[in-house]
């Protein structure tokens, strides 16, 4: 369909120390964020990888989607892990630009789970 836009969703996960830094600040401010120069980011297919490598084991860990095309800041999908695009936001990601929020649980392990949606 002419003129029909296509929105790539693009995923944020904070630990419970992380979550509650930006909720104060309004934005995410990660040490490894910091560290990088950008804000790590994961596409729907990669966000359960990153969960299960990340954050295994963490309770309090928060999910949040963002649309990408919406971003004002610079996006760019560059080289990571085992040579797979990951997106990079140059800018900063403020949690009222998210699309959807989730308070992940955690199952039988204490791992966090995606939310039945993404899953």
């Amino acid at each position: 369909m002419p003129g029909m836009l296509i929105e790539t969703y693009v995923y944020k996960i904070l630990s419970a120390a992380d979550h509650a830094r930006a909720k104060e600040l309004g934005h995410t401010d990660t040490d490894l964020d910091a560290r990088d120069g950008y804000v790590h980011l994961s596409s729907r297919d990669q966000v359960a990888e990153t969960l299960a490598l990340h954050y295994g084991g963490e309770e309090g860990v928060h999910l949040y989607e963002y649309v990408l095309e919406r971003f004002s800041g610079d996006v760019r999908w560059e080289e990571s892990r085992g040579g797979e695009l990951f997106p990079h936001l140059y800018g900063t990601l403020r949690l009222s630009a998210a699309n959807r929020h989730w308070a992940l649980e955690t199952d039988s392990a204490g791992n966090p789970v995606l939310p039945g949606e993404l899953r």
